[in-house]
């Protein structure tokens, strides 16, 4: 139980073909003792797609975690002042939610969870999944791999030959991340194999 007693901001934004994949990361951190306090987007929350319906998606991580959602600004606004999270972890974390974070944009639960928290010097896992990692958003990952208490979880080209652009975190890297991010190190390698 290597999380005993940690408590977990665990949000999820819109790459909805990751969400089966992240979200059994929760039960992950739950096994090591952690404290999952579950955030979601308003894509997550409002979007039904081919790989899930928001109704799924929420039951989940609602069952994982044992706790209700957090969906609005308004109930993450205790994040900061409270000090509610020990890390919190996003994921997966869009590329547009990269952008949203590098510009310090929070337009919404998951973001304004981000900045609240990291205005207490505390650490945000990120593990991203984008299709324009290596296009647009190669920038955006840039900056924030030099940018203080923000962590990635490793990542790679998850299909070079018909996504050459895309890029997706290594789910199971997870906990591992969180680990190190909680001794204020980066897990390495940032860059893998896929």
């Amino acid at each position: 139980m290597r999380l005993k007693g940690i408590r977990v901001g665990f949000a999820l934004t819109g790459s909805h073909c990751c969400l089966d994949f992240a979200l059994p990361q929760v039960n992950e951190l739950v096994a090591e003792g952690a404290e999952i306090f579950p955030i979601i987007s308003d894509s997550v929350d409002t979007t039904d797609t081919r790989y899930g319906t928001s109704e799924k998606w929420e039951k989940m991580l609602c069952d994982f975690s044992g706790r209700q959602i957090l969906k609005t600004i308004t109930e993450v606004e205790d994040v900061g002042p409270k000090k509610l999270f020990d890390i919190m972890v996003v994921a997966p974390c869009t590329g547009n939610t990269l952008a949203k974070v590098v510009n310090g944009i929070t337009d919404g639960a998951v973001l304004m969870s981000v900045k609240a928290h990291l205005r207490n010097q505390r650490p945000v896992v990120l593990a991203i999944s984008t299709n324009d990692g290596l296009g647009l958003n190669a920038k955006n990952i840039g900056l924030l791999l030099n940018v203080k208490n923000i962590y990635m979880v490793p990542f790679g080209q998850d299909n070079p030959l018909e996504k050459p652009n895309s890029l997706v975190a290594k789910w199971d890297l997870i906990t591992e991340t969180v680990l190190y991010a909680l001794n204020g190190r980066q897990y390495q390698p940032v860059l893998t194999s896929y």
